[in-house]
């Protein structure tokens, strides 16, 4: 075994024992629970526009995208746009002409100047209306025509059946060994009245479709491995490979 071989089984290693660890993983609940009070994922940016996700799933996904180097990213919500950035800018560094597509509602207008100003806006493509209109599935649809490596993060409106359905109408675009991401599930796992604002919240959320998904649904799995060695998540559940075509 080499030094590289080694180091990676070691890695494994303490992943696994990570995994084992119900202390911290409570600890890290509480910590995710406790940050989101002061909006902590607000806090970041990336390559000048805020991301508004937590450090350790931006390296998660930075994995994902260097691993399956796919030549289309879809993703459901924009806001800052700084996802799509970071999207795109991981296509950049691989090479080709992998391309990300960007679905919101409602496209504010001084995020979209940003956006298509940036140096990264060459490989994005931004549509408006609802993820689950099937007018703009089938634009997306059209922009998947041709693309064998396709990743597909999810992350618009919370509720149960907004994210079933994107689940539903984009998960057969992924292919084995891609990966279907679904943030925020971590909604689950806070207080009752944590999003007393929302339409969203304990028991109707990303987290509850995920699992009402995978009772039907044999192409995917959850990569729990991901969840343990990043402890800190907003997507507890919600790292999805594709495990068959």
């Amino acid at each position: 075994m080499n030094e590289h071989e080694k180091f990676k089984h070691e890695v494994r290693d303490n992943i696994k024992s990570l995994s084992g660890d119900s202390n911290l993983q409570s600890l890290s609940r509480t910590w995710v629970r406790d940050i989101s009070r002061h909006k902590y994922a607000y806090n970041f940016t990336w390559l000048g526009r805020p991301i508004i996700q937590l450090p350790q799933d931006i390296i998660a996904t930075q994995e994902l995208i260097w691993k399956v180097r796919p030549n289309l990213i879809i993703e459901t919500g924009i806001a800052h746009g700084g996802s799509l950035i970071f999207s795109a800018s991981m296509l950049q560094l691989i090479g080709g002409e992998g391309k990300v597509v960007g679905i919101d509602i409602d496209i504010r207008e001084h995020n979209r100047v940003e956006i298509e100003k940036h140096p990264m806006s060459r490989r994005i493509t931004m549509i408006e209306g609802s993820s689950i209109d099937e007018t703009v599935v089938r634009q997306v649809y059209e922009f998947a025509r041709g693309k064998e490596r396709i990743l597909v993060f999810l992350d618009s409106n919370h509720t149960h059946e907004h994210v079933f359905k994107e689940m539903e109408l984009y998960s057969p675009l992924v292919r084995k060994g891609g990966y279907l991401v679904v943030f925020d599930t971590a909604v689950e796992d806070m207080p009752d009245d944590f999003f007393a604002d929302r339409p969203w919240g304990k028991g109707d959320n990303p987290k509850t479709a995920v699992w009402e998904f995978m009772k039907t649904n044999d192409r995917f799995e959850i990569d729990k491995e991901i969840e343990n060695k990043l402890l800190i998540t907003v997507a507890p559940d919600g790292y999805l490979k594709c495990i068959k075509d």
